[in-house]
């Protein structure tokens, strides 16, 4: 084979292999079996050896883990990716709107989303072609995390433009999170090396994309939601709404239960539904997210110094359970700190079975009067760690 017919056939496989990507990793409805798709990957990298001066950044191979890095370096967002504002029940909810509405009026639609979570993430597009990956860091810098993040198959290195007019540059925003078998089967390895394991999935996703080796990353099996973008150039977008719709024509993981409502009352009744049923995902969420519809509206509202007033995050309350305590030990951390444990019954707390909680330190459990037997609440802090909040005497 020689330049010309290589080239002819690199190319027709790297549509291939991105096309069953897509079906397989976004769509989650593969077509082929994975011994096909190894074989056309095995075909485009023996291919690419034999002609390396036609490797492109975008070719699906490149998703493979490079060398280690050193450090990371840092990355300065064009537009900042600042944190929203807090709801934490439904009169929070209904004040949000009366703001909403005080600047814009009457007729405003919302974009509800699921607060997935795992670690924010922007990816940066120059001309079609993954270019940057960054982590939020402290809104205005974070991490170039480019090489672990080319590794997730749900992350578009070229982007499908057969559909839609793609700007020459953007940044475009989602989560990055592990799925909760994934997260089992990751930390029953773990504990097979005799390693720790991992609190939570938003802590291995975090960790997994924060390796200075991508190698590490690209065995976890992370994933994305898209859910926003940052800084634009040539939008066309006039809704919320256009965008997300624009970001799944282009390849990218949308979530499925995004719902787009011009009732406040449905948006509250929406996001209470998921407080209920939020176990049955296969995915954490910890809350959800309401954003105004209309881009025009947002600009008019605007922002503080820390959140956009166009957009908040309900978060879910803690789920409490009652259990036993049979046993209390005290842990020992690196730094010699000791941190006294309760032993539970074990009981199920937000999709997961708890059988320890943390009782913080000796004068908590004397204020508490927390004592071996008694029966106690349980809930996880932040939905992440059990810790005992009651006494029922």
């Amino acid at each position: 084979m020689d330049k010309v017919q290589a080239e002819r056939r690199i190319q027709e496989l790297r549509e291939l292999t991105n096309h069953h990507n897509h079906l397989y990793y976004v769509l989650d409805d593969p077509e082929i079996p994975d011994a096909e798709y190894d074989k056309l990957m095995r075909e485009l990298i023996a291919l690419e050896n034999q002609f390396p001066e036609l490797i492109t950044p975008d070719s699906p191979t490149q998703r493979i883990g490079g060398k280690p890095l050193a450090a990371f370096n840092r990355v300065t967002h064009r537009e900042a990716m600042i944190s929203l504002a807090d709801a934490f029940n439904e009169g929070d909810l209904r004040d949000f709107h009366r703001r909403v509405t005080e600047t814009v009026g009457n007729q405003v639609e919302y974009v509800v989303e699921l607060k997935i979570d795992g670690l924010a993430i922007s990816l940066t597009y120059e001309n079609g072609i993954l270019v940057t990956a960054a982590t939020r860091g402290d809104g205005e810098v974070g991490e170039d995390v480019t090489q672990n993040v080319k590794t997730i198959k749900s992350v578009p290195l070229r982007l499908d433009v057969s559909l839609s007019k793609v700007p020459t540059l953007m940044e475009v925003r989602g989560e990055i999170y592990l799925p909760k078998k994934g997260f089992q089967k990751l930390n029953e390895d773990r504990e097979d090396m005799e390693l720790p394991p991992f609190a939570n999935p938003r802590n291995a996703a975090a960790g997994s994309i924060r390796q200075l080796d991508p190698k590490i990353a690209a065995k976890r099996p992370l994933s994305t939601f898209i859910y926003g973008m940052g800084y634009v150039e040539e939008a066309w977008f006039d809704t919320h709404h256009e965008v997300l719709e624009f970001y799944k024509a282009c390849g990218f993981r949308v979530n499925s239960h995004i719902k787009l409502f011009d009732n406040f009352d449905d948006v509250i009744d929406y996001c209470m539904s998921w407080r209920e049923k939020r176990d049955l995902l296969p995915y954490e969420i910890d809350g959800m997210v309401i954003k105004v519809n209309s881009l025009k509206f947002q600009r008019i509202l605007g922002s503080t110094a820390k959140n956009p007033r166009w957009a908040i995050a309900y978060k879910f309350p803690a789920e409490q359970k009652v259990s036993v305590i049979e046993d209390i030990i005290v842990s020992v951390g690196r730094t010699g700190t000791l941190t006294p444990n309760a032993v539970l019954t074990p009981v199920r707390i937000a999709g997961s079975t708890v059988s320890r909680a943390t009782l913080h330190n000796e004068d908590y459990i004397k204020e508490k009067g927390i004592r071996i037997g008694d029966s106690v609440i349980v809930q996880k802090a932040g939905d992440i760690i059990p810790e005992v909040v009651e006494v029922l005497k």
